[in-house]
């Protein structure tokens, strides 16, 4: 194998042993917590340029908001506003309604079955094309 500068790496990480990977979901229900501080607390907060528009104050300025839930792996991200301040509320109300979200419980599905008389129109339908597509057939040699 080569190696060099542009050679690749010898060996690759799976990205589900990377150190920094997310936790995965499970199905179990994850209390949110009524206040934002309590929520923030289990919450990485990183920030970043935002750019777009917004002109130099929005690419000079870390006003871009991730958020990461710690104990979920679910992320929220606003950068629409030029306040640091006004990202992190956005971000927390979009991560409080994720989590909701998250902790909804489908109902599940109840299997329905097809009426008889229903079952009985199809085939009928389904003969009576039958008959249809027969008549228009050439008719057959050996039968006359």
């Amino acid at each position: 194998m080569a190696e060099g500068p542009g050679a690749p790496p010898a060996s690759r990480m799976a990205s589900d042993d990377a150190p920094h990977a997310a936790p995965e979901p499970t199905d179990a229900p994850f209390p949110v917590p009524e206040s934002d501080e309590e929520l923030l607390a289990q919450c990485r907060v990183e920030t970043f340029r935002a750019g777009g528009p917004g002109g130099q104050h929005q690419n000079t300025t870390e006003s871009g908001v991730r958020l990461v839930h710690l104990p979920t792996g679910v992320r929220a991200v606003a950068r629409e506003e030029r306040s640091q301040h006004r990202n992190r509320a956005l971000a927390l109300e979009r991560l409080r309604n994720r989590l909701e979200k998250r902790n909804e419980r489908r109902k599940p599905r109840v299997p329905t079955k097809v009426p008889i008389s229903q079952k009985r129109r199809r085939l009928d339908a389904k003969r009576r094309k039958g008959d249809s597509k027969r008549l228009r057939r050439p008719p057959d040699p050996d039968r006359e």
